[in-house]
């Protein structure tokens, strides 16, 4: 059974509304880290059983490798 794919799925209308709450910029998702990206911030937010993890300190920092 596939419950556990369902799980990770986010809503495609949650993520047309959800803003990085450190910049109120946009964000992007990645869906092979399971992650929403703020590049203004430079933070990856974790999505966690397909709930959005959108705290600062739960955030993975972004390294740019330009």
């Amino acid at each position: 059974m596939s419950e556990n794919t369902n799980q990770n799925k986010v809503d495609p209308k949650l993520l047309e509304i959800l803003v990085c709450p450190v910049t109120k910029g946009d964000l992007e998702y990645n869906k092979e880290k399971n992650e929403l990206i703020s590049k203004q911030a430079g933070l990856a937010y974790p999505i966690r059983d397909g709930i959005p993890i959108m705290l600062e300190e739960e955030a993975r920092k972004i390294v740019d490798d330009k």
